[in-house]
């Protein structure tokens, strides 16, 4: 089946819509009609670039990863780097973006969720650049798991609101988030990390890092000469992956590779691969895959990683998948270490506990390539924010 655009409602196929409380109607119907007045306008669009280009760090590096290529002996391996960005992962593009946004719509309060933290310190970056007021919600098992990150924000001005309910991990902050735009909904503005929740955030989230996969496409042409034979990265709710994917999903010569986070096993309860166990239903707003009961209760998530620890999934990727234009596969704790060791050890290079996952999957996916093919895998952020939990597991 051929990948059709989302339509007026926000649907990718049956996936998306706005499954909101009423008294946030209005504000969605106000961020959607004035997202598609900046989208296609000059004046904001080279705002937003100079922006990425002068503060972000725009263009990100692409990679030739000699040395793990010669480990596999196979294909030739790229890293897109978006761990050179200013706040070491591809975050604060989507922040910079719906700051941007806020500031055209006369917001004067920010809130945003975080599970990593690497949202939460793009969007305390941005709100201390352009001096608006800031809060970000913030599970508090990832706080523990995420101390050096919690304290960025704490630094940049921003108030790090702890959610000791649920899991106490991004689902929880993001259901406090709600709970504060519900009550707050004149003056402030919902910055959403992922690829997920009401319309028009998805298709807004992923057009703010579709920059990712133009950018690979460029220096990929220009240092080979043609187009990569996979994409690979790694999903939790999708934002980097259907930023890298997008571009490329006319080219059917491309496979596209997203990889979720097993935790202990897909076949355990401590998991959260979701298209691997999920089924349909609605989340923070929107109609997607989820790891949920029979009866339609939201089950925990686990990951090693903070930053893929969410039962649900952007709507754009449970799209892709039902129509088979990536192919989504999962990878548990223990294989995301063995792939910072590794990388760290043949490249310099210590990624993100997310990233991890994807670099993971070479394991499977290398073996099946030949030395003429490439594969070009989104190095989504750098691993100092995950040091403490690396450190507790590099035995």
């Amino acid at each position: 089946m051929k990948y059709k655009a989302p339509t007026k409602q926000g649907y990718f196929g049956k996936f998306g819509g706005k499954f909101v409380p009423e008294i946030l109607i209005p504000a969605i119907e106000e961020l959607e009609a004035s997202y598609l007045e900046v989208k296609d306008d000059p004046l904001f669009k080279a705002q937003f670039e100079e922006l990425l280009r002068d503060y972000v760090g725009r263009p990100t590096k692409l990679t030739f990863a000699n040395r793990l290529t010669d480990h596999y002996g196979k294909a030739k391996i790229y890293l897109k780097r978006e761990d050179l960005c200013h706040t070491g992962a591809h975050k604060i593009n989507n922040a910079i973006g719906q700051i941007l946004l806020a500031r055209k719509m006369g917001k004067t309060r920010i809130i945003a969720e975080t599970g990593a933290g690497q949202h939460g310190v793009a969007t305390a970056t941005a709100c201390a650049k352009f001096g608006m007021d800031c809060v970000v919600y913030m599970g508090a098992e990832d706080m523990e798991r995420q101390k050096l990150n919690v304290d960025r924000m704490r630094l940049l001005g921003t108030e790090v609101r702890r959610v000791e309910s649920g899991s106490k991990t991004l689902k929880d902050a993001t259901n406090e988030a709600i709970r504060d735009w519900v009550t707050n909904v004149e003056d402030t503005f919902y910055i959403i990390g992922s690829a997920i929740g009401p319309h028009p955030y998805p298709m807004m989230v992923r057009d703010f890092h579709k920059v990712i996969g133009e950018e690979t496409r460029t220096q990929l042409r220009d240092a080979e000469n043609r187009d990569p034979d996979y994409l690979v990265a790694c999903v939790g709710g999708g934002s980097n992956a259907i930023g890298f994917f997008h571009p490329f999903l006319d080219n059917d010569n491309v496979k596209m590779i997203g990889i979720e986070a097993a935790g202990l096993g897909a076949d355990t309860d401590q998991t959260a691969a979701t298209l691997t166990k999920g089924t349909p239903g609605v989340l923070h707003g929107c109609m997607s895959y989820l790891l949920q009961s029979e009866e339609g209760q939201i089950q925990l998530a686990h990951s090693i990683s903070a930053g893929l620890d969410y039962p649900g999934i952007g709507p754009e990727h449970s799209y892709l998948f039902d129509i088979g234009r990536v192919k989504y596969y999962s990878v548990t704790d223990s294989e995301a270490m063995d792939a910072v060791k590794l990388l760290a050890g043949l490249e310099g290079i210590i990624p993100a506990l997310e990233t991890a996952h994807a670099l993971a999957y070479l394991e499977t996916l290398l073996p099946l390539t030949t030395q003429d093919q490439i594969v070009v895998l989104n190095l989504s952020g750098r691993g100092d924010k995950d040091m403490k939990t690396i450190s507790e597991n590099l035995s």
